[in-house]
C-alpha cells in the first residue's frame, strides 16, 4: 500500500509527496507537528498540515532569510531569531564571523526538540557557544528589548495560530524598538500567487515604519507556488547599495553575492504589491 502526505496549500489546490515512513505526530501545546520522511525530499517537518522545512530543499529558505540581511548590515554583532526553532536559520547566521549573540526564540519547544533528534543537518549549530535558545513568545521578547539586536529576523509559520500576531503592524513597530539605531529585520512574507494582499499590507505596514523598505524572492519548491517573499525593513542601510564585490563567498547552496542584487529584481506583478 502507498502512503502520500498532501498539504492543500489553497481550498482548490495542494502538492503531495509520497511518504517512507512517519517518524512522529504529536498535538503540543500550540500546533499539530508531523516529521515524515519523503521519498522525494526527504525528511520532512509538518506544523499543522504546512511544510515547513525538508531536508533537501531547506537550505534555500535558510539562506536567503539570513544572509541578504546579514551582508546588508556592515556589523551585525547581536542577531535575533523569531520562531525557526528547526535551527536552520541559526545555523546560517553562524556562518557570519562577527556574529558574537545568536538568539533564538521559539514558542514551542517540541520543534527545537525533534528537530534536534530528526533533522540533525539542520539543527546541528543550536548547541553552538554564541547560541542562545529560549522557548518563549517571540511577540513579547521583542516587546521587552529595546535596542538590542542589530538584526532580527522573523523565521515563522503563515498567519495562522500563533504565528498570526507575527504579521501585525504593532509586532513590525516594537522591531524597530528592539533594533538598535542602524538596525534591519527582516520576514518571511509568503507567495505572490495564493497571498498577495498580505503581501500588500506587509509592505504597507514596514514602509510606514522603516526608512528602506525592500521585497525579494526566492524559489522553495515545497512552499506554495514554488515562488517565496522576503520583507526587509532597514532604519539606515539600503541592500541594494551593497558592494557584491566585497561579499565573501560562503558555504552555500542558492544565496551568492550575486543572488544578492538579483533577487530584489522582482517580476511585474510581485512588484505591483509593494506600491
Amino acid at each position: 500500500m502507498e502512503l502520500w502526505y498532501t498539504e492543500k496549500q489553497t481550498e482548490h489546490f495542494g502538492i503531495t509527496a509520497k511518504i517512507r515512513e512517519t517518524l512522529v505526530t504529536e498535538k503540543t501545546q500550540f500546533q499539530d507537528l508531523a516529521v515524515i520522511d519523503t521519498i522525494e525530499f526527504g525528511r520532512m517537518l509538518v506544523l499543522d498540515g504546512m511544510v515547513m522545512t525538508t531536508v533537501k530543499d531547506e537550505f534555500v529558505y535558510h539562506e536567503m532569510v539570513t544572509h541578504p540581511a546579514l551582508f546588508t548590515h556592515p556589523n551585525p554583532k547581536h542577531v535575533l531569531v523569531v520562531g525557526g526553532g528547526d535551527g536552520g536559520a541559526i545555523r546560517e547566521v553562524l556562518k557570519h564571523p562577527e556574529v558574537e549573540k545568536a538568539v533564538l526564540v521559539d514558542i514551542d519547544g517540541k520543534v527545537i526538540e525533534y528537530s534536534r533528534k530528526f533533522l540533525p543537518e539542520i539543527a546541528g549549530m543550536l548547541d553552538d557557544p554564541r547560541v542562545e535558545v529560549r522557548v518563549n513568545d517571540g511577540y513579547m521578547h521583542i516587546h521587552e528589548h529595546k535596542n538590542t539586536y542589530d538584526v532580527v529576523m522573523v523565521d515563522s509559520t503563515e498567519p495562522v495560530g500563533p504565528a498570526v500576531q507575527l504579521f501585525e503592524r504593532g509586532f513590525y513597530q516594537a522591531i524597530f524598538e528592539a533594533l538598535k539605531e542602524d538596525g534591519i529585520f527582516v520576514a518571511q512574507t509568503d507567495n505572490p500567487w495564493f497571498k498577495a494582499d498580505l503581501i500588500r499590507k506587509v509592505q504597507k505596514d514596514v514602509k510606514e515604519i522603516f526608512p528602506v523598505t525592500r521585497l525579494y524572492q526566492a524559489n522553495i519548491p515545497t512552499y506554495p507556488s514554488g515562488l517565496w517573499t522576503f520583507t526587509m525593513g532597514s532604519k539606515k542601510y539600503d541592500p541594494l547599495q551593497v558592494d557584491e564585490t566585497r561579499i565573501p563567498e560562503l558555504d552555500t547552496k542558492y544565496y551568492s553575492p550575486s543572488i544578492h542584487k538579483a533577487a530584489f529584481v522582482l517580476p511585474k506583478f510581485v512588484e505591483e504589491l509593494t506600491k
